[in-house]
């Protein structure tokens, strides 16, 4: 009966600084020397590539395996979006089925470092069968997918960045960022345009920035602090205090803004008004307030507010400068537009 041998584990040398700290500007300057050399070579096939995925009629499906196929599904959801509509399909799986995804109106774009990955390699028959056009991205110009594909474009790279040689680092670099250049160049050919790039990201705070408008999330109605021209004092300071938004609009008979009256005023006044009930607050308020239209962003309060001297309200008014709103910076961190 023999006995098995494990193989020793490998020696852990832990982390050197001065090694660490060289090593890892190595690999950088290796992954930029390899995009660099790439936007180098850029030319007709980029150009063909390009006018092929503007062209298509269906879908745009990237496919890859391995890290390859991470790198693909990154691309496939950078075209979608900005624009393109495209969709990940992974290699091995595309052979079991998921070919059905495929029809002759698609573009695939297919990623391999070697163009020789036997996985896409046997999907090329289907594919051309399907009538789907075929863009290869990969590290060999002479490879079996380089030379069956309608488009090659050449990702090669002198040296990856691992140490020992042998991690896709470069490689896969080299081609994400191509990927990127591909789906910003069809954005900008498409006219993609802030909307556009809100309505396909209405989820998270890239969404919420984009796509809610100042009637979102301000206060309207009885919500809104609001006092006429010819309140007192005291009229101003009750209706700060029950409406919370350390300030009140001062309007006039046709509910257009004449003015603001804030905590900050109320504390400047202080020292020289002796009958809150008599004082008209006409005469204390801020003239010519900030004001926003409720159709803009709500992310447009911020450089308002933030413009010299700083507040932390804004009043909301419509075409013919009536209330129709008022909104407190609190008001923006609820909403997590902020």
């Amino acid at each position: 009966m023999s006995a098995t041998i494990a193989a020793a584990p490998p020696t852990a040398r832990g982390v050197e600084p001065k090694r660490a700290l060289s090593l890892g500007r190595d690999v950088l300057a290796t992954e930029a020397a390899a995009i660099s050399a790439l936007s180098e070579r850029l030319g007709a096939p980029f150009l063909a590539a390009a006018r092929t995925l503007f062209d298509c009629r269906g879908r745009v499906v990237v496919t890859g395996i391995g890290k390859s196929g991470h790198i693909a599904r990154k691309i496939a959801a950078t075209l979608a979006s900005t624009g393109t509509p495209a969709f990940f399909v992974h290699a091995a799986e595309a052979s079991h089925g998921d070919l059905g995804m495929i029809t002759a109106d698609d573009v695939v774009l297919l990623l391999s470092n070697s163009g020789e990955t036997d996985e896409l390699v046997s999907l090329l028959p289907h594919l051309k069968r399907q009538g789907a056009r075929l863009i290869a991205l990969t590290g060999n110009e002479q490879s079996s997918l380089a030379q069956a594909a309608d488009v090659h474009l050449d990702a090669s790279v002198d040296a990856e960045a691992c140490p020992l040689g042998l991690a896709p680092t470069a490689s896969t670099t080299a081609a994400l960022a191509l990927g990127d250049a591909l789906a910003l160049t069809l954005l900008d050919a498409r006219g993609f345009s802030v909307e556009d790039f809100a309505r396909a990201h209405p989820g998270g705070s890239l969404g919420r920035r984009l796509l809610t408008q100042v009637r979102d999330v301000m206060r309207s109605g009885a919500d809104v602090p609001v006092v006429p021209l010819a309140a007192t004092l005291a009229d101003a300071v009750v209706e700060m205090s029950g409406k919370g938004m350390g300030m009140t609009a001062v309007i006039d008979a046709d509910n257009r803004v004449a003015g603001i009256f804030t905590d900050g005023d109320l504390r400047r006044c202080l020292a020289r008004v002796r009958d809150f009930g008599r004082e008209r607050v006409a005469g204390l308020m801020t003239r010519q307030p900030r004001t926003i239209g409720p159709e803009r962003l709500a992310i447009d309060c911020v450089e308002l507010m933030e413009t010299s001297p700083k507040v932390t309200q804004l009043l909301v008014v419509d075409a013919e400068e009536r209330l129709v709103g008022a909104l407190h910076l609190h008001d923006l961190f609820r909403a997590r537009v902020v």
